[in-house]
């Protein structure tokens, strides 16, 4: 238990426990009202708990502890209660942060440094960290909106801005992140999708200065590779020329179970450009990609000036849309779970970002109707029995004798739902059109049932009328009747109950 002692000449009050250590602790507090005192007391005996039972602290003590004035916190410090508080201005917090982010790729923290700066820049180097409320977010996420940045641009920033505020929360300088509410996950935007054609891709090629261009226009056209992470990657011995295939290492996804590298066909328009590389490079050479290898060099720019050379315009997101055509175009022939085990990526995430509708999906769709096959009634009289011509109007049935639809024809079998009528035979609802024509019931026999067996073939067609339901059989007992695209015979059997 803690206690509390007041000073009877400046009324400066003292809190004193036994630490967990067996050691007893003092914390001076200096003047206060009791009541304040007390509420530290509180707290300090639930710090002290926490340490000798070894567990941690409930919700409500974390938000008080992240909640604390920089004074105070260090004296719970020095006391051994908690741990000593880092810097809760956002400049040198956002430093430490990011240099201590040995785990991550360098270009990974050029992200960081981009949104840290932005950070400051709203925020001010010495704001507070625990002055920043979600309202302060808000407006942050505004302004970049007001400064004309894609939607996806402040979405990827503040991905990055939570990061940020999520670890000061684990080190407990500030009791909730002000970035929580704001939407982070990028969408698709289509309207910066390109399908670049095959005859495209050719001018391009063409336009390109030298057989390195033209490699790394088709590893990314052909082959589907990140730019320029992956091409740079790719060594000479990753290429099997005698199994037709390439092992492509991802930097990006190398994190995650079994995405260090990937297998993909050596595709016969890929092939070529391999091979006249192969044949320009030294002997020794590692590299498949010998040049632009600097972390500075821009791609980018290049190709956009030789897509422009080529006498096109160049198109958004020029590496990316490389990708999503190749993806695209192997969608046409190959299951998507085999693309996406070449290009790299999740089905989900192909159909998110990835594959595109071309014009070469219109027009297939205006050449290349989609055929309905379907079951129409019967217009054309046909003959009864007795070789008459029935000139009744075709009426579309709604009753069937009781049967089991046969394997054969272009519905699958169903279970059908049984229909009991007294004094007539067991009838069931005829799912699709047909027609039923001809003789009426002149035996008078209710005692016979029509069915349809498993085995039949096709014979005479008898047409039996069904207009008001009273008339299913004709006066033929026994043999075989066509019924829309199922023939289905006539059999002596008992009648249902």
């Amino acid at each position: 238990m803690a206690s509390i002692s007041t000073d009877r000449k400046n009324g400066r009050r003292t809190l004193q426990f036994v630490a967990a250590d067996g050691k007893r602790r003092s914390m001076r507090l200096g003047k206060m009202s009791l009541r304040a005192a007390e509420s530290i007391k509180m707290r300090v005996e639930q710090l002290n708990a926490a340490l000798v039972a070894g567990c941690g602290w409930d919700n409500e003590l974390a938000r008080w502890v992240a909640n604390l004035s920089d004074d105070l916190a260090d004296k719970l410090a020095r006391v051994g209660l908690v741990a000593k508080r880092g810097s809760a201005r956002l400049k040198p917090f956002l430093e430490a942060y990011i240099e201590s982010r040995s785990d991550v790729k360098p270009l990974t923290k050029k992200k960081y440094i981009t949104t840290f700066r932005d950070l400051i820049e709203f925020f001010g180097a010495d704001a507070n960290l625990r002055d920043i409320s979600p309202g302060d977010a808000d407006e942050w996420r505004i302004s970049r909106l007001k400064m004309g940045n894609a939607e996806n641009t402040i979405r990827k920033h503040t991905a990055v801005a939570k990061l940020f505020f999520s670890a000061a929360v684990r080190k407990r300088l500030i009791s909730a992140n002000p970035f929580a509410d704001l939407k982070a996950t990028t969408q698709p935007n289509t309207s910066r999708y390109y399908f670049v054609t095959a005859t495209e891709a050719v001018k391009v090629l063409d336009a390109c200065p030298d057989a390195q261009w033209r490699l790394l226009f088709a590893l990314s056209r052909y082959g589907g590779l990140r730019c320029p992470s992956e091409h740079l990657s790719l060594k000479w011995g990753d290429v099997d020329w005698a199994k037709d295939r390439i092992t492509v290492r991802s930097p990006k996804t190398e994190h995650h179970a079994g995405g260090t590298s990937r297998m993909i066909p050596l595709f016969p328009e890929l092939r070529s450009h391999l091979e006249a590389a192969f044949e320009e490079a030294e002997p020794g050479t590692e590299f498949v990609i010998t040049r632009y290898r600097e972390s500075n060099m821009n791609l980018r720019t290049q190709m956009m000036r030789i897509i422009e050379r080529a006498g096109l315009n160049p198109w958004p997101k020029i590496f990316q849309n490389l990708r999503s055509t190749r993806q695209t175009e192997l969608e046409e022939s190959f299951p998507s779970h085999v693309v996406c085990a070449w290009i790299g990526n999740s089905q989900p995430i192909a159909r998110k970002h990835y594959l595109q509708v071309t014009d070469d999906h219109f027009a297939k769709a205006v050449h290349n109707p989609v055929q309905q096959v379907h079951a129409e009634c019967r217009t054309a009289s046909q003959p009864n029995c007795d070789g008459s011509e029935n000139t009744e109007e075709c009426e579309p049935v709604r009753y069937r004798a009781k049967v089991q639809v046969a394997e054969g024809g272009l519905e699958p079998p169903r279970p059908l739902r049984t229909r009991d009528f007294k004094d007539r035979v067991g009838v069931q609802y005829f799912p699709y059109k047909t027609a039923f024509r001809g003789l009426s019931d002149t035996s008078g026999d209710t005692s016979q049932t029509v069915s349809v067996g498993r085995e039949w073939s096709l014979g005479h067609a008898i047409n039996c009328c069904n207009r008001d339901g009273s008339r299913i059989l004709n006066q033929c007992s026994t043999g075989q009747v066509q019924v829309g695209l199922f023939p289905i015979a006539i059999t002596e059997s008992s009648r249902s109950s």
